[in-house]
């Protein structure tokens, strides 16, 4: 594997995500040992022509001999094409670097309602930039993809719950959006995106771990009180995971509290319309 030397990738330390994989690029050799740095610790002088603000939405790569910059898709594209000079070709096939440009803004833009960052973000001058079209993207993908596994699971709980229409977990997803959007207009609309993005976040994962069962249900038919049971513990780590953000947002617990009872009272009325 061939290193791409005399460069260094800037990212953005108060995400995991960027941490994860940029610190891959140093142990796997495609970078050198000091091949990154987060750049809220970058110095003045490690290139004086970047774009600071771009290179907090799109990662930055810095020619360290020539001051060359390369931003976001791009920049992973020169990391990886150095090392595996076999997608060199498709690396350069602009149907390919759109959609992948597309799908890295996707995740960028997202990044930290995907994985909360732990520590304040008001020691660093910039922030990742907002873009509503990228938030309203991001509800929608977790909105269809978290209700199309609970349609799948509403199966296995026919013993106990009431198999409602096609479109009955999607309606649940949707209207969860809607209801918590409302409550934090009121509650905290500053924060009201930064939220939901979470939220459903936590939905989407909760909606993942749900594969596992379904995945067991293909080799071992077991009774819907089972689960029933494994229902209830995602639905508990959900709530656990729902308090940790929230209060790494500091909005207290009003959102939860709307979360939860949203839930039990649609609970209750599907028991008793049926």
């Amino acid at each position: 594997m061939k290193t791409l030397k005399d460069h260094v990738v800037l990212f953005d330390a108060e995400c995991p995500m960027c941490s994860v994989y940029t610190k891959a690029f140093v142990k796997t050799g495609m970078l050198d040992n000091d091949g990154r740095s987060a750049y809220q610790h970058a110095a003045e002088n490690t290139c004086p022509v970047y774009d600071r603000q771009r290179a907090v939405n799109e990662i930055a790569l810095i020619n360290l001999k020539s001051g060359e910059v390369t931003y976001g898709i791009k920049s992973l594209f020169k990391i990886i094409g150095n090392a595996f000079p076999l997608f060199t070709p498709l690396f350069a096939f602009k149907p390919f670097i759109w959609l992948m440009s597309k799908v890295y803004a996707f995740i960028s833009y997202n990044r930290r309602v995907i994985i909360p960052p732990t520590k304040g973000e008001a020691n660093f001058t910039y922030q990742p930039t907002f873009k509503r079209h990228y938030r309203m993207a991001y509800l929608l993908f977790t909105w269809f993809f978290t209700g199309f596994i609970l349609t799948a699971y509403a199966h296995l709980l026919t013993g106990l719950v009431p198999l409602g229409n096609a479109y009955r977990e999607y309606m649940i997803c949707g209207g969860q959006i809607i209801f918590q959007g409302a409550v934090m207009s009121f509650w905290e609309r500053r924060q009201t995106w930064t939220y939901l993005g979470n939220m459903m976040t936590i939905s989407f994962a909760g909606s993942l771990l749900l594969l596992i069962p379904l995945a067991i249900n293909h080799w071992f038919k077991l009774g819907s009180e089972v689960y029933a049971l494994c229902f209830m513990g995602v639905a508990g780590l959900m709530f656990l995971e729902h308090i940790r953000r929230t209060q790494l947002l500091n909005l207290g617990w009003v959102p939860t509290i709307t979360w939860v009872a949203y839930r039990i009272i649609l609970l209750a009325l599907i028991l008793n319309l049926h």
